[in-house]
C-alpha cells in the first residue's frame, strides 16, 4: 500500500459525489468535462462496452454543470481533479439546470412493463426539479406536470417531456439546459432479445426528437449507450449529432483505464509486480489511438488482492451474444476459430447498427461484436470507399466468453453430459466408446441445430469450437477449411506428448454416397496429404486419424 492517504476501492460505485466524498480511489476523468466544453458540440454521442465508466462520467459531469442552492455546493468535489487547472472550464461550474436521465435498468421482459419503467423515471426526473419549476408553470402546464409526475400522462406527453422540462427548467433558471442520457440503448438490446423493438424505438424516436431536434432550451446533450444505434431508427432528423464511438480520437482516453492509470493503481495497493498478468488478462480495447484497459474488471481485481478472474463477463446476462454466436453462419464460425486460437481476421466496419440486422448479416454481427467489447479492432482504415480493421480478441478474460458460450451449445438435454463423455473417451484414445458416444451425441444433438438441411456443416462448426472451449488447457488445436462439401480438417496436439495426436476430417456424404464411403473418403485424405508428418515432428509416437461422415442427423466414424 502507498505510503498516500489511505482511500477504499469502490465496486459498483457510480455516483461522482458518493465516490468523492467517500474518499474511494479515483482514476481522475474530470478532463472530459474540458473537452466537451471544446467541442462545442450540440448533442454528443459516446458509446462504449458496458462498465467503461459510462455512468460515472454522467455522474461527473452532472456534478460539475449542475446549479445547486448555495448551501449545496459541488465546487469542492473538483479540489484537486485536472479540471481545475482549466479557470475558463471552471467559470462553468454550477451554472446551469440539468435533466438527468439513465436507462441502464431498463431491461423488461414485455413493452408494458418497459413503458411503465421509462415513464416512473422521467416522473422521477421532473420530481426531482418540481420545486424549481412549479412558480413559473401556467395551470395547465402545472396539471401536464403532475401527470407525469403521477404516472397518468399519455404516451404523447411522455415523448414530449424531455422537451416540455427543457423549457421549463430555462424559465426558472434563465439559463439554457444540459441534457444528460446514460445507457440510452439499454432498453433496445432487452426489447430486440424480448420481441418488443418496434415499440422501443417508436418511442425512443418520439422522446430524443422531440427533446433534442429543434429544442430552443438546449444548451447541449450527451448520451451514452453501447451501440450508435442507426439514425434512421431513433436519429431521424437530429442533424446536429455527432457520435464518437471507439475508432475516434475524441474522448478516446477518457473511458476506460490507461495503462499509465492501472499502473499507478496497482502501485497503489500494492500490486504493481502482477502487471504483465493483469496486461494479458484485462488489456488490449483499442481505443482511438490508445490502449485501455476495462475499469470493471482492474477495480474487481484490486479488490480481491490481484485474485485473476473474469469479472467484465460476469456482470450480466450474456444471452444475446450467446444466441447470436449460435446462430451465426458457418463462415462466421470459421472466422471465429481463427479469433478463438489467437488470430486476426479483416471485416468491413459500419458504426451505424440496425440490430434487426444482427441474425441476417455476419457484417453486422462482426461490428455489434466490436461496439460491445467482445472483440477489439487494429489498423482501421479506408480501402477505397469502405473501412476495415483487423478483428481480435483482447484478452484472456473475454476469450473466455466465447469458450464458455460454445460448450453452452451442447448443455440442452442430455447433450452436455455425452459431449463430456464423447470428449473425455477421444483425448484418452478409446476409440469404441468414442464412437458411441458420438454417434449418439450427433442424433441428440443435431436436432437443436435448426438450420434447415444444413445441420452437419453447421454442427461440426459447432463441435471444433466446443473443442477450442474444452480442451485449450490440453491440447493445440488446428483446424483448417478447405473446399468442397463443408470438409474439415481438425488436429488435436497434446502438451503431454506421451497422449495420443489426433487428426480429424469430417465429410459431408454427396446425395447417393453412404456413410462409410463418405468416411473412407475422409481417411484416404488425411492419407494422401500426410498430415501425421507434423505430428510425428513433434515427437508423438501415438496418432490417431478419424473419418466422420454425415448424413441428416446420422454419423460414422472410422479409425484408420
Amino acid at each position: 500500500m502507498s505510503e498516500a492517504k489511505k482511500k477504499y476501492i469502490s465496486v459498483g460505485i457510480d455516483d461522482f459525489g458518493k465516490l468523492i466524498t467517500g474518499e474511494y480511489y479515483f482514476v481522475d476523468k474530470s478532463l472530459l468535462i474540458k473537452e466537451l466544453l471544446d467541442s462545442r458540440a450540440a448533442v454528443t454521442l459516446v458509446p462504449r462496452p458496458r462498465r467503461f465508466g459510462k455512468t460515472l462520467n454522467m455522474s461527473m459531469i452532472q456534478c460539475f454543470f449542475e446549479k445547486t442552492d448555495q448551501t449545496k455546493s459541488r465546487r469542492p468535489l473538483f479540489n484537486g481533479l485536472k479540471i481545475e487547472q482549466y479557470s475558463d472550464c471552471m467559470e462553468h461550474q454550477g451554472k446551469y439546470p440539468v435533466i438527468w436521465l439513465t436507462f441502464k435498468d431498463v431491461k423488461m421482459d414485455t413493452w408494458g412493463p418497459c413503458y411503465e419503467k421509462i415513464c416512473k423515471l422521467i416522473g422521477v426526473e421532473f420530481s426531482r426539479h418540481f420545486d424549481n419549476i412549479k412558480s413559473v408553470l401556467s395551470e395547465f402546464e402545472l396539471q401536464r406536470v403532475e401527470a407525469i409526475i403521477s404516472g397518468t400522462a399519455t404516451q404523447a406527453l411522455y415523448e414530449d417531456s424531455l422537451l416540455d422540462l427543457s423549457i421549463y427548467l430555462e424559465r426558472a433558471h434563465n439559463a439554457k439546459v444540459i441534457v444528460i442520457i446514460d445507457e440510452y440503448d439499454a432498453p433496445i438490446h432487452a426489447a430486440y432479445l424480448k420481441g418488443y423493438y418496434q415499440e422501443v424505438i417508436g418511442f425512443m424516436r418520439g422522446f430524443l426528437g422531440a427533446g433534442l431536434k429543434g429544442n430552443n432550451a438546449l444548451n447541449f446533450s450527451i448520451m451514452t449507450g453501447i451501440l450508435r444505434v442507426a439514425k434512421e431508427s431513433i436519429f431521424s432528423g437530429i442533424n446536429h449529432l455527432e457520435v464518437r464511438t471507439l475508432l475516434q480520437q475524441d474522448y478516446s482516453d477518457k473511458f476506460g483505464f490507461l495503462e499509465s492509470e492501472v499502473i499507478a493503481m496497482l502501485d497503489f495497493f500494492g500490486l504493481d509486480n502482477k502487471l504483465d498478468d493483469v496486461r494479458r488478462w484485462y488489456d488490449g480495447y483499442q481505443s482511438g489511438k490508445h490502449k485501455v484497459y476495462n475499469p470493471w474488471s482492474i477495480i474487481n481485481l484490486v479488490k480481491n488482492r490481484g485474485e485473476y478472474q473474469a469479472y467484465w463477463v460476469n456482470t450480466s446476462d450474456n444471452a444475446l451474444i450467446k444466441d447470436l454466436l449460435k446462430r451465426c453462419t458457418p463462415e462466421m464460425k470459421e472466422d471465429l476459430e481463427v479469433l478463438i486460437t489467437g488470430g486476426k481476421v479483416t471485416k468491413p466496419i459500419q458504426e451505424n447498427i440496425i440490430m434487426l440486422d444482427i441474425e441476417k448479416n455476419d457484417e453486422v454481427l462482426w461490428n455489434f461484436l466490436v461496439f460491445s467489447g467482445y472483440l477489439t479492432f487494429e489498423n482501421y482504415r479506408l480501402v477505397v470507399d469502405t473501412n476495415y480493421a483487423e478483428l481480435l480478441i483482447p484478452n484472456v478474460e473475454v476469450g473466455t466468453t466465447y469458450k464458455t458460450s460454445f460448450r453452452a451449445w451442447f448443455a440442452e438435454g442430455s447433450g452436455m453430459r455425452n459431449y463430456t463423455r464423447m470428449i473425455d473417451s477421444l483425448v484418452a484414445g478409446e476409440m469404441e466408446p468414442f464412437q458411441d458416444h458420438f454417434m449418439k451425441f450427433t442424433r441428440e444433438t443435431l436436432s437443436t441445430f435448426d438450420i434447415r438441411g444444413d445441420e452437419p456443416e453447421r454442427f461440426y462448426h459447432a463441435l471444433v469450437l466446443g473443442m477450442f472451449g474444452s480442451l485449450m488447457q490440453t491440447h493445440d488445436i488446428r483446424s483448417n477449411r478447405e473446399s468442397g462439401y463443408g470438409r474439415y480438417d481438425v488436429m488435436l496436439i497434446p502438451k503431454d506428448r506421451s497422449k495420443p495426436g489426433i487428426i480429424i476430417e469430417f465429410k459431408k456424404a454427396r446425395p447417393k454416397e453412404s456413410l462409410k464411403t463418405a468416411s473412407q473418403n475422409a481417411l484416404k485424405q488425411v492419407e494422401e496429404r500426410q498430415y501425421e508428418t507434423e505430428l510425428r515432428a513433434l515427437g508423438l509416437k501415438k496418432i490417431l486419424k478419424l473419418g466422420i461422415s454425415f448424413k441428416g442427423k446420422e454419423s460414422l466414424v472410422l479409425v484408420g
